[in-house]
């Protein structure tokens, strides 16, 4: 990687001009651009200022830094490395205290990490194969074994998934190739995607949200994502309780995050 078109590449495409990313970085649009332009040879603090005031994720800085010749000054360590213990017992906290709604933890490619007990009403029916640790919850949703002949809004649901998939061209190719050409219902919002999941209770309506390690400093956990599935009315709210029965931490919740 070229570290100066790297860096006039992620500066133009986060609209900033030279001048508002030298203030930012408290420097110089002279030296910036002198920078830019391969003139003159950042040092390690330079780079890694200009990265923050980017707002880069940590695997990028990582990059820019490799690029201008310096070492990664960002760990990426195993998800059950005792470093990341105290990480682990937040997730398993989490995944605990959103019973009876179903809650999952997934790294960076969208493998599955963690998952709380109420996931298994989701994945009920689902070929084993695409079910647990490991596997791909992006695959599981839009597989033809897996999710797909449950979801009754599937070609809103398909969209809303594969819209988010631009860092992983390949699988978002294959699971394109799952998706039928359905034509979005009547009144669908592309910015507010329910899932509507047919089940041994009724349909099901859920609201999703997502949740990052804002402060992470270790790559791995920066690009965790709790996703957390919400009832969108008092049917699905009633039905996931009754469902759920007793809250207890799943076995994907007591093992992947309790390592260490």
């Amino acid at each position: 990687m070229d570290f100066s078109r790297a860096l006039r590449e992620r500066r133009t495409r986060r609209h900033l001009s030279q001048l508002d990313l030298a203030l930012r970085a408290g420097t110089t649009q002279r030296h910036l651009s002198f920078i830019e332009s391969g003139r003159s040879v950042p040092g390690r603090n330079m780079v890694v200022r200009l990265a923050e005031s980017l707002e880069l994720p940590l695997r990028e800085r990582n990059e820019l830094l490799l690029a201008a010749g310096y070492a990664p000054a960002y760990p990426e360590s195993a998800f059950d490395d005792p470093a990341l213990a105290p990480a682990r017992t937040a997730v398993r906290h989490i995944l605990r205290g959103h019973l009876p709604y179903p809650a999952l933890v997934v790294d960076r490619g969208g493998d599955l990490i963690a998952a709380n007990t109420a996931f298994d009403l989701l994945t009920e029916g689902a070929a084993p194969r695409l079910v647990g640790e490991g596997t791909n919850v992006y695959r599981l949703a839009l597989h033809p074994d897996g999710l797909a002949p449950r979801i009754v809004n599937l070609a809103e649901w398909a969209r809303h998934i594969l819209a988010g998939l631009g860092h992983l061209e390949e699988l978002r190719a294959e699971l394109a190739g799952y998706v039928p050409d359905l034509e979005p219902s009547a009144g669908a919002l592309g910015f507010a995607v329910p899932l509507r999941l047919r089940s041994p209770y009724g349909e099901l309506r859920l609201m999703t949200t997502v949740t990052t390690f804002a402060t992470a400093v270790d790559v791995t956990l920066a690009e965790l994502k709790l996703e957390a599935f919400l009832p969108a009315d008092p049917a699905t709210a009633e039905a996931l309780l009754a469902a759920t029965g007793p809250t207890a931490p799943s076995a994907a919740a007591g093992q992947a995050p309790g390592k260490g």
